[in-house]
């Protein structure tokens, strides 16, 4: 293993997107109860930000852990392209069995980039669902 230091590199992106938060083998009532407000039948959405972060070390002829221009293009291509001013619910094949909460939205994510990804980098997904509500997968050691 190598001793050169690791350094954390983070690309943030923007996408909005409505969902409906509801477990079909749930009574509407029980639905309504778990998740109140989100969900509502015609559904709802957010504004959603998302932080791709890569950790690895710094190749010493460029000067970079990763390329931001390469990691940009990917995250587009990959997950706003999939996502954005979508019905996570309707639109989307990742979320026509899983319940698109903002922990499932980071889990899928993180699985779309980790198959594009070089393994050598450390890969955690921030996606903030409000100003004040966000998740992290994986979480830190």
């Amino acid at each position: 293993m190598s001793q050169n230091p690791r350094v954390s590199v983070f690309r943030k992106e923007h996408f909005n997107a409505a969902h409906r938060l509801n477990n079909p083998d749930w009574s509407d009532d029980k639905n309504e109860r778990v998740y109140g407000k989100c969900n509502n039948y015609n559904f709802h959405g957010h504004n959603y930000d998302l932080i791709v972060r890569l950790t690895g070390e710094v190749d010493p002829e460029t000067g970079y852990v990763f390329d931001m221009k390469v990691l940009s293009d990917v995250i587009k291509e990959n997950v706003l392209d999939r996502f954005d001013h979508k019905n996570l619910n309707l639109d989307t094949e990742e979320f026509k069995d899983l319940n698109p909460s903002a922990e499932n939205i980071a889990l899928v994510i993180h699985r779309i980039l980790r198959e594009i990804i070089d393994p050598q980098f450390e890969l955690q997904i921030r996606l903030y669902e409000t100003e004040r509500n966000y998740v992290e997968y994986p979480t830190e050691k």
